[in-house]
């Protein structure tokens, strides 16, 4: 398009030539600039983009910069409609996803899936925001088979606007939790704000939702649209799941009738629930099981810090998934840690720091997760920062078990104390929300280890 045309569309004015014409996809990181892409210049409350348009091809924005640009009052607001004006000449299938947990693990196996069956753009990372979901929308072209965009949503009509940029017509909702409860109230508030990606289905479409989740599996009256489950008793379902030395689980994936089995190459026996919703999304676009087993276990990690596993070069252990953590993902973890350890007879150890966004209750929620850590059985419970101490205590007012907790002031000690004390017998788990950044503690203990496929 060129600009005359972008703003048009967007109701801006143009800045400079406006036959100048965008080809590329839009970006928001002027260090990674895209070729005859358009820079969308975001005023933020530390950065503002129109001081990084050096080198930008053409700009979305809201001043002047001597870049041929389009301004706007608002560019995140034109962004979207410019994303919409977008998807509504494109023929592509949209699958929209949310999820309390589970949605960057389900979207990079769906992606996976449908790559095999035709061109397919997903978000990348988690770029789920009023930002991100337009970005998605604008890597896809003519040629785009199947778009698949994640939602996130820290309100009520979060996710009616993203799906207005977006309309889906398949859509899931994963699971209602506690993250961002501080946010919302409660998980009943939660679930009210995930629903409304299949309130925004057409009646032709289809809503996929958790038959194991409570607040889920009652949300098929939120649609018109045709409902598949998925789950242990779902529509899509699994059975005889095992796992390896490694945590990996393999198991038979079953819809109709028939059972094929699947063997994942990610950690954890949580991934299963992720690769089942990644199926009965893949269903309702209208590929075979056949061809959805066969992709799932061919599928590789897609995005970086959720419980990749690393071996040091004496065979220590490291998981690190250190992306984000709530306390049903913590307890997933923490599962399999213990299954890793058990499996390879070592010593376990599990650093977690503090779990963001969980309001008045954030103490409590950190001291389950100490008191699931001791039950669960772990060896060593390593909390990183005062904010995460409510972990330590819950373990240590766990009678019965023989493990050790230990809070420490920070990353720096904690991993001081992990290059002293950790030795190649043992697995250790990384993981807190992104805020706390612990992958610096996974990377300064892996120095020189591997990825293990």
């Amino acid at each position: 398009m060129t600009l005359a045309e972008i703003a048009d569309v967007v109701g801006g004015t143009v800045d400079g030539d406006a036959s100048v014409v965008v080809t590329g996809p839009a970006y928001v990181d002027s260090r990674s600039p895209v070729p005859d892409g358009l820079f969308v210049a975001v005023v933020g409350e530390r950065v503002d983009g129109h001081d990084f348009v050096e080198g930008a091809h053409a700009v979305l924005g809201s001043r002047a910069t001597g870049v041929p640009s389009v301004l706007v009052p608002d560019p995140v607001t034109a962004l979207g409609r410019l994303a919409r004006h977008v998807i509504d000449r494109l023929d592509a299938t949209v699958i929209a996803l949310t999820g309390s947990q589970g949605k960057t693990g389900t979207k990079d196996y769906l992606a996976q899936v449908l790559a095999a069956a035709g061109p397919t753009v997903a978000t990348a990372a988690n770029n789920n925001n009023e930002l991100g979901v337009p970005l998605t929308v604008l890597r896809a072209d003519a040629g785009t088979t199947y778009l698949v965009v994640e939602m996130g949503a820290r309100g009520i009509g979060h996710i009616s606007y993203l799906c207005d940029l977006a309309p889906p017509r398949i859509a899931a909702v994963l699971n209602v939790g506690t993250a961002h409860v501080g946010e919302f109230g409660s998980r009943e508030a939660i679930g009210v704000a995930k629903g409304e990606i299949l309130a925004a289905l057409p009646v032709d479409g289809v809503a996929v939702i958790n038959g194991d989740d409570d607040l889920t599996a009652t949300m098929g009256d939120r649609t018109a649209a045709s409902v598949v489950t998925f789950g242990s008793e779902g529509d899509v379902a699994w059975r005889g799941l095992e796992l390896d030395d490694l945590g990996r689980p393999s198991f038979e994936l079953g819809y109709a009738g028939e059972w094929l089995p699947v063997r994942l190459s990610q950690t954890g026996a949580h991934q299963v629930a992720n690769a089942a919703a990644a199926a009965a999304l893949a269903l309702a676009a209208g590929l075979p099981l056949s061809s959805i087993a066969d992709a799932l276990g061919r599928a590789a990690a897609a995005s970086r810090w959720r419980m990749e596993l690393h071996e040091r070069a004496d065979g220590l252990l490291v998981v690190n998934d250190a992306y984000n953590a709530n306390p049903a993902s913590m307890a997933a973890a923490i599962d399999a840690l213990v299954a890793i350890g058990s499996r390879r007879a070592r010593r376990t150890v599990a650093v977690l720091g503090e779990m963001k966004e969980l309001g008045p209750a954030a103490y409590e929620a950190h001291r389950g997760v100490g008191a699931l850590a001791a039950a669960a059985g772990v060896d060593v419970l390593l909390v990183v920062g005062e904010a995460a101490a409510g972990i330590a205590d819950g373990a240590g007012a766990s009678p019965d078990w023989p493990g050790e907790a230990i809070l420490t002031a920070g990353r720096a000690e904690a991993l001081a104390w992990l290059r002293k004390n950790a030795v190649a017998e043992d697995v250790v788990l990384v993981k807190a929300s992104r805020g706390a950044a612990l992958e610096y503690i996974a990377d300064g203990l892996t120095e020189g280890g591997t990825a293990t496929p």
